[in-house]
């Protein structure tokens, strides 16, 4: 009776284990991060930079990825903060920012991108050098979008702003010198790839530029971004340090990626991390 009853305290204790065993395999595999993922970004070109320069290296790394493509500024932000995307790309820091906290969202900037530069474009002058006395520009009527321009526009010498002006919020009223008399003329970001054909210079944001079929090295000058204003890979802040976060940047650091961006991406303005 002894033994009988040793025997099957002994099987009992062997039955505990092995399910603490499984129990601690099936968290195990819970918390395990997976390897199908899904990303996001606006159609155009940072869809095309996730497809042929982020994407094939996240495969080499055993990634099963989905790319959806969105069609707003909205949405790819909160399809991020519910869980519906791992990452997106279609934003600088400035907008993540804002948008975060107007929306109550955590989320992370992880790693910055080449970005297409606003460029001053003309169909009327060949060089800034022929540009004459009260030539008209049209520049953006939204405030970031405006200071880009102005900032470009002295970059290309042809005004100057004033020293004590944030970089991030100059306007007109900031111009201290404008000795070609130049005539400003605000539009909506959108329409000015058309106004090439009206305006005598026109200060097109990158994004709208390629999606007007604009060569951006057909401008007389490109914008000397500000980091701030490049588009980032995004992530919810608490999967910054995740395995995926950390094969992102891998990727987006490596030999291969900017060899797509020189090869495919002519005139993004690479940030400063790839300079150094």
């Amino acid at each position: 009776m002894k033994k009988w009853l040793i025997g099957l305290v002994v099987l009992l204790a062997v039955s505990l284990l092995a399910a603490c065993g499984a129990g601690d395999t099936e968290e195990g595999t819970d918390t395990a991060e997976s390897k199908d993922i899904e990303l996001g970004a606006t159609a155009g070109p940072y869809s095309d930079m996730l497809k042929n320069a982020i994407i094939p290296g996240l495969e080499e790394k055993g990634y099963t990825v989905k790319l959806t493509e969105f069609s707003d500024y909205i949405q790819p932000n909160n399809a991020l903060d519910t869980g519906d995307i791992d990452a997106n790309l279609f934003q600088h820091t400035i907008y993540l920012e804002d948008f975060a906290e107007q929306n109550n969202m955590d989320l992370t900037p992880l790693i910055i991108v080449p970005t297409a530069p606003m460029g001053i474009y003309s169909e009327v002058y060949k060089s800034l050098d022929e540009i004459k006395d009260g030539a008209t520009v049209a520049v953006p009527n939204d405030p970031t979008n405006a200071a880009r321009a102005f900032n470009t526009l002295q970059d290309a010498g042809l005004l100057t702003v004033s020293q004590d002006a944030d970089p991030l919020t100059v306007s007109e009223r900031d111009v201290v010198e404008n000795p070609k008399n130049l005539k400003f003329q605000p539009i909506e970001a959108g329409q000015l790839p058309r106004a090439v054909e009206s305006a005598d210079l026109s200060a097109v944001p990158g994004n709208f530029a390629i999606a007007a079929k604009m060569n951006l090295l057909d401008a007389l000058q490109l914008e000397n971004m500000d980091d701030r204003y490049r588009n980032v890979v995004a992530v919810k802040t608490e999967n910054k340090d995740s395995q995926l976060a950390k094969d992102i940047k891998e990727v987006v650091e490596s030999d291969k990626f900017e060899k797509v961006i020189d090869d495919e991406f002519q005139g993004f303005g690479k940030p400063e991390w790839m300079i150094k």
